[in-house]
């Protein structure tokens, strides 16, 4: 029972509650309507402590009391009620998460560099880029189309499909116009909604660059595989210029 009750009683703390009210409360619900004496000896709280703690689960709506002749009797509401207090905890960082996000941007001044190991990291950074960008706006891709779809190619398939979706711009510096795979990215360009020009004859690249006016992805592609994400304003514009330095002066 102790294992039990301990179990339940640990649950409540993650919910919210404290040590002690998570001990009263789950031993109000194993007790039924109960005078407060009883409670204080089942939960082995002190008396002088058990008042305060079951007047915070009245606050918190997880107690009542009833009357029984001139008894007082405390009696837990259902564990249902438990809900609404995650929903409470929910909308009060719901109201206070912009204040946090503008904390969080401000706190490593402009430049952001985060780096990702291992292919599952990487990929979850490349629906970042999905998720983060606004219609209308540029995503411009460096990349060695052979070796990026040979490391999963079910994803990378998915995600041009994906992006295909979206009302954005794509434009792609293919590395590899030897390969099959970046013919064919050449040659479907315009079911994937997206323009593509091949680099020089002979360009091998070690490294897929995309931007967005969100950030700068550098994923490496050969092995350890890992990502560096620059999350900084003047080194993306920089790689914007740099991108259409390349567009331009390849002949369409």
């Amino acid at each position: 029972m102790n294992m039990e009750k301990n179990h339940y009683i640990e649950i409540l703390k993650e919910i919210g509650l404290t040590e002690h009210e998570s001990t009263v409360y789950f031993t109000m619900v194993s007790l039924g309507p109960v005078p407060v004496l009883k409670i204080a000896r089942a939960s082995e709280v002190k008396r002088t402590t058990i008042y305060s703690v079951i007047d915070n689960l009245k606050e918190k709506g997880l107690v009542r009391v009833e009357l029984k002749g001139f008894k007082s009797l405390f009696v837990a509401e259902s564990p249902e009620k438990l809900e609404s207090i995650l929903d409470q905890r929910k909308n009060k960082l719901k109201t206070h998460l912009k204040d946090f996000m503008e904390i969080y941007n401000k706190g490593g001044g402009e430049t952001l560099i985060k780096i990702y190991e291992g292919l599952e990291a990487t990929k979850s950074i490349y629906n970042n880029l999905l998720q983060d960008i606004k219609p209308g706006e540029d995503y411009l891709i460096i990349s060695d189309m052979k070796k990026a779809f040979g490391m999963d190619k079910e994803f990378f398939d998915d995600l041009r499909d994906r992006r295909a979706q979206l009302p954005i711009k794509v434009r792609v510096l293919i590395g590899d116009s030897d390969t099959q795979e970046g013919q064919d990215f050449k040659k479907y360009e315009r079911n994937f909604n997206m323009q593509t020009k091949f680099l020089p004859t002979g360009t091998k690249l070690s490294t897929n660059l995309v931007i967005t006016p969100q950030r700068v992805l550098i994923h490496q592609l050969d092995q350890p595989i890992m990502a560096i994400v620059i999350e900084n304003k003047s080194t993306i514009k920089m790689h914007q210029e740099l991108f259409e330095v390349m567009w331009n002066s390849i002949p369409e």
